[in-house]
């Protein structure tokens, strides 16, 4: 009897039965596919330009992601984070979406808004868009926001609108009398309708130019009580317009500074403002032969400056930008500006831009950074006389967060004052923050370059219909000794620079100039 031969079968490979499919953030060289998509799927619509997708990536590139199927890319999704608060009456596309560009993303937002998600038609089905919504759940809850909000298209009304209004049609498809392949699956992934927007992306034909508002609500979201309250919507800032008379001692100078913090904390200020070099008044009882003599002799008095503005700031409650003061570092004397927090806690700024005349009469250098301080009302920046008038190193600030101006100044003319006040007010428009500038009045007749003063000090705001005619706030008659108030609001300031007449900050041609700056802690791009 024959041997029975083993049958042979061949080994199976499992790889050859993978299918993989991956989930992944965009890239740049993705955008080919991506147009291929948008075109498959949105035939209606134009799709993304270069500048776009380089825009979404460049802003919240964690919000720009795909689907790999085989290594194909058959699904998407792009997003930004806002402040809902901001846009909840705005329903425009073009608006909340920056017409695709999302420069308009605030990483410090409470909402995830979506504003495209497609799969390729051929690989519905697949459930691929579940993975891209879970996948934006996901970033919801990493990042502490409070909803998901998309803008979601109704592309099945287009064959129902001649029988029935889009309200109708929504209406049947929220009880499954029809299907919408866009609003069925929102709603099957845990998205509820909130209403109806009409003209939302008048291109848009299949949908007749609707949207639904729908929303997931993050049920992990935990309030950041501490930072709520970090931060007012309304700051009270006052400025002190200070005339320059000669002082017997330092006590007279501190008396005279203290009637001023005590009215502006009656005002219930949460800044109060003074001059630069107004502590020169030191020197109308410190005889000395030479300029650069007195200013080194007027930086022995820091100690006491310092030790009387932290005490003021504490006993009156008030945040107090103590205008500016000559102090020695290494030998090195610097213009420097003083931050007094109500808290006791300090900062500095150096002047960065020294003026002809104080290297000529004084020998002053200027500083290397330009720094943004945190405070209980709000991010500032303390930009020192001839400084405000140097647009490049207002970017930066802004760039770091500084919402509001401090610019103590000290001009002998109206010539110098109003370069001062015009650049402020110009800062103001360029970048959306607010100004307050603060000059000396008054004669020192017994101090060498320091004997005559212009001043008009104010509140200057950005130009446009939320704000104060004029962009200007307040402001004091000129070469008068007064305080002016004025009450500024940050969440408006915030609004504007996205939804303002002109908007200047989101519309730098950054492909044509920027910003280079070299900052300590590294090289800094705007």
């Amino acid at each position: 009897m024959a041997e029975e031969m083993p049958v042979r079968r061949n080994k199976i490979n499992l790889k050859d039965f993978e299918k993989k499919v991956r989930l992944r953030r965009l890239r740049l060289k993705d955008h080919d596919d991506i147009v291929k998509l948008q075109l498959i799927c949105f035939p209606t619509m134009p799709p993304w330009t270069k500048d776009q997708f380089e825009s979404m990536l460049k802003h919240f590139p964690q919000g720009q992601l795909c689907v790999e199927f085989n290594g194909k890319i058959v699904a998407s999704s792009s997003s930004l984070i806002l402040d809902f608060d901001e846009y909840q009456d705005w329903h425009d596309w073009r608006l909340i979406a920056d017409s695709g560009y999302i420069r308009n993303h605030d990483p410090d937002g409470d909402t995830l808004y979506g504003i495209e998600i497609m799969v390729d038609p051929k690989f519905r089905g697949m459930r691929l868009a579940r993975r891209l919504y879970e996948a934006r759940k996901r970033l919801c809850r990493e990042n502490n926001l409070q909803r998901i909000v998309i803008g979601g298209r109704i592309p099945g009304y287009n064959k129902h609108r001649s029988k029935m209004t889009a309200e109708q049609y929504v209406e049947k498809v929220r009880n499954h009398d029809l299907y919408d392949m866009v609003l069925t699956t929102q709603l099957a992934n845990g998205f509820a309708l909130r209403k109806l927007i009409p003209e939302y992306l008048p291109s848009d034909e299949d949908s007749a130019g609707y949207a639904t508002q729908m929303e997931w609500t993050n049920a992990d979201y935990q309030p950041d009580e501490k930072a709520w309250h970090a931060t007012p919507r309304s700051v009270r800032i006052c400025t002190v317009q200070y005339q320059m008379r000669p002082v017997r001692n330092f006590a007279e100078f501190a008396q005279q500074v203290e009637f001023f913090v005590d009215a502006a904390s009656d005002d219930r200020a949460d800044f109060v403002l003074f001059p630069e070099l107004f502590t020169l008044q030191l020197l109308s009882f410190t005889p000395t032969k030479r300029p650069g003599e007195a200013a080194r002799k007027l930086a022995e008095f820091t100690p006491q400056y310092i030790e009387l503005f932290n005490r003021l700031a504490v006993k009156y409650n008030v945040n107090i930008v103590g205008g500016s003061h000559f102090t020695l570092e290494d030998d090195h004397l610097r213009n420097v500006a003083y931050l007094f927090r109500r808290d006791g806690t300090l900062g500095k700024q150096d002047k960065l831009h020294v003026t002809p005349s104080e290297r000529k009469w004084w020998g002053v250098e200027g500083g290397d950074s330009i720094r943004v301080f945190g405070t209980d009302s709000g991010k500032i920046a303390i930009p020192v006389c001839y400084d405000i008038e140097f647009p490049e190193l207002i970017r930066v600030a802004v760039q770091k967060g500084a919402q509001i101006l401090f610019c103590p100044f000290n001009t002998d003319s109206e010539h110098g004052y109003l370069r001062i006040r015009c650049c402020a007010q110009a800062r103001c428009v360029e970048n959306h923050v607010y100004a307050a500038i603060a000059g000396c009045t008054g004669n020192l007749p017994m101090v060498e370059n320091a004997d005559i003063h212009y001043a008009q000090s104010g509140i200057f705001t950005p130009c446009d219909y939320p704000f104060t005619r004029g962009g200007i706030g307040a402001e004091c008659n000129a070469n008068i000794e007064t305080i002016v108030t004025h009450d500024v609001n940050l969440d408006t300031l915030r609004r504007h620079r996205f939804t303002g007449s002109t908007r200047n900050w989101n519309d730098r041609r950054t492909d044509l100039y920027h910003v280079s700056y070299q900052d300590p802690d590294g090289k800094l791009k705007i």
